[in-house]
């Protein structure tokens, strides 16, 4: 991934497999990322992760009006540093991304493009969903592709899980484009992809709690009933939930797998936030 003009020439950088990178490096495949991202002159852009910048030299040239990269290793300082002095309009924030106070940007982002560190891929879409009410609705990353997998997976699938249901209630995603490990530096034992998240309803969602908690309840185990995991949380009585059930025909016997994320919504309204 390194580029020659960008890397200082008395500067080694030691991979860290702690913070889960892999740096991709294929020119014509970070270009494709920024070009999914369909960047106009109007877009402020945040970055996940920049390693040494090769993303956002892309993202730069496709034209945003602002970039805002947050980068948990500070020994990349010396590659990110010397571009955020070039260009006024790329800001660099070190900090853990799972963590970072996202609310605090100014200007604030509408678009999300990362070569995410697969480690934290989960936990990282969940920090980023409660700001689409804010206007960050569309998201462009390059993840492992089980993980996309999941993601994408539909009802009456084995690999649905609670985040997948909450995107296809908030809108879609889909997998772009397969990349192969050579791609990377260092190559990963994994294979990977490129995702995009499209939020265009339900934008509450991402920041309620309680339906967070709901779905992660009605997954708790797997080889249990829809019903048997359901019955006790947050205080639900048995005959309540059979009740919620019956309204909505669906059969006491499904599991948390089956159900569409309509079903999904509409079972949370009967049962917890009405």
């Amino acid at each position: 991934m390194r580029d020659s003009k960008n890397i200082p020439a008395n500067k080694k950088f030691i991979n860290k497999k702690r913070f889960g990178q892999n740096f991709l490096r294929d020119k014509n495949i970070l270009s494709e990322i920024a070009s999914y991202a369909e960047i106009s002159e109007g877009d402020v852009v945040l970055e996940i992760g920049p390693g040494q910048g090769a993303l956002t030299i892309e993202l730069i040239n496709a034209g945003c009006r602002y970039i805002h990269c947050v980068e948990l290793d500070r020994d990349l300082e010396s590659w990110l540093r010397p571009l955020e002095s070039k260009h006024s309009a790329l800001k660099i924030h070190f900090a853990d991304a799972v963590r970072f106070d996202y609310s605090s940007l100014s200007p604030f982002p509408n678009k999300a493009a990362a070569n995410i560190p697969y480690n934290i891929t989960t936990p990282l879409i969940c920090a980023l969903l409660p700001f689409a009410e804010r206007g960050l609705r569309r998201h462009i990353y390059t993840v492992q592709l089980e993980a996309a997998q999941r993601l994408t997976a539909k009802a009456d699938t084995k690999e649905r899980y609670p985040l997948g249901v909450t995107l296809e209630a908030m809108g879609s995603v889909k997998i772009l484009r397969h990349i192969a490990r050579a791609c990377f530096r260092p190559i990963p034992n994994v294979d990977s992809c490129v995702i995009e998240i499209s939020v265009t309803r339900n934008f509450e969602l991402g920041a309620d709690e309680g339906w967070n908690k709901f779905l992660h309840a009605g997954f708790r185990q797997r080889r249990k009933t829809l019903f048997n995991n359901l019955k006790g949380f947050n205080n639900l009585e048995a005959d309540h939930v059979i009740e919620a059930l019956g309204k909505m025909g669906i059969d006491a016997k499904i599991r948390a797998e089956d159900l569409h994320s309509e079903q999904w919504i509409e079972l949370y309204k009967l049962l917890v936030s009405e």
